[in-house]
């Protein structure tokens, strides 16, 4: 981890911590205790546990959509995968400086640039659909809660809908229009590398416009004759979303409350809607404020902080640890210079 990484980590971090304290402050009071005592620690170990086999879905699913393109990795390398993904995706915002890291780790497995591109940038959408499918069936099915929450949950409907359909337009330029994507990216680059060489300017074009074909085919490739791979991908995102959701109701089981399983199925929709906007790194403060708000609607306010510290525990930095794990063993890896990974 380089310097600026390691200077927006302790910010993320940092906000993230502060914004906690001052949770706790205004949520702790002399209830507090007497729901400490009802804490049961095998729900809220079985919570970790199901926030693992989150990450086992995604990386299930990165492994299906790139063995559907004819490229074998093993379960235990997109495993590792994932979890590097997270440190990065820790301190950036809306989460996107995951998707360089994942594009670098299965190109490191001899998956072609342009194809790992289109693996990861085929995730996002797959993402959002599955996103805004949850949303729309939550809408129907669940008014009672969604007017609980009152109008926030209406705009965060749109915002999801708004999302979905920027990204299926941003899909459709790539496949369908890249002349128009090759276009935009000269600009780009003619615009940001005016003190390179012109050689330089002029190779890195060229590779940027093959790796835009790459990803075309490829993409192409998804749709017709690796339509499985899509399949799994929906599949495990669907699988994946619906874990991370319940992984909040077994942290309020766990210290004594309801599940309120339609409620957080609810309450963790707008969350992850709210997190994958490019607000702050990590989405930090962001998530305490959205779930202390959204939670204290149904639980009381004494034990309302200590569950939203549990709940930033695990989905955030049990992630940033698993990242650091799995960076060093990156490190390692390229030390020892084993490029291939192990085919499981």
């Amino acid at each position: 981890m380089d310097s600026s990484q390691r200077k927006w980590l302790f910010i993320s971090v940092g906000f993230s911590l502060l914004v906690l304290v001052i949770i706790l402050f205004f949520t702790i009071n002399e209830n507090t205790l007497t729901y400490i005592k009802e804490i049961n620690p095998l729900f809220l170990l079985l919570a970790f546990l199901t926030h693992v086999l989150t990450m086992c879905f995604w990386a299930w699913r990165i492994q299906k959509m790139t063995g559907s393109l004819g490229y074998r990795i093993g379960f235990f390398y997109c495993l590792n995968l994932v979890f590097a993904n997270l440190l990065a995706a820790a301190v950036t915002p809306a989460q996107a400086g995951g998707e360089p890291v994942r594009v670098h780790e299965l190109y490191k497995a001899d998956v072609p640039l342009g194809d790992a591109t289109a693996i990861v940038i085929m995730e996002r959408v797959l993402d959002g659909v599955i996103l805004a499918a949850l949303a729309a069936f939550a809408m129907v099915v669940l008014t009672d809660q969604w007017k609980s929450l009152g109008a926030v949950s209406e705009v965060m409907v749109f915002v999801t809908w708004i999302f979905v359909a920027g990204s299926i337009f941003l899909f459709y330029l790539a496949v369908r229009r890249p002349d128009t994507v090759k276009r935009i990216c000269k600009r780009c680059t003619i615009s940001l590398t005016k003190k390179w060489e012109n050689k330089r300017v002029e190779k890195f074009i060229a590779r940027a416009d093959r790796e835009i074909d790459n990803f075309q085919n490829t993409t192409i490739r998804f749709v017709h004759t690796a339509r499985n791979g899509l399949l799994w991908g929906l599949l495990f995102t669907l699988l994946y979303w619906v874990s991370e959701i319940v992984t909040a109701s077994l942290i309020l089981v766990g210290l004594g409350q309801p599940p309120l399983i339609l409620e957080s199925f609810v309450i963790q929709l707008i969350l992850a809607i709210l997190m994958m906007m490019p607000l702050t790194p990590g989405s930090s403060g962001i998530a305490e404020v959205g779930a202390t708000t959204m939670y204290a609607l149904f639980i009381p306010a004494s034990i309302v902080g200590i569950f939203v510290v549990i709940w930033r525990f695990v989905l955030y930095y049990f992630n940033i640890a698993l990242g650091i794990l799995s960076s060093i063993i990156i490190v390692r890896r390229e030390a020892g210079k084993t490029d291939k990974p192990p085919v499981s």
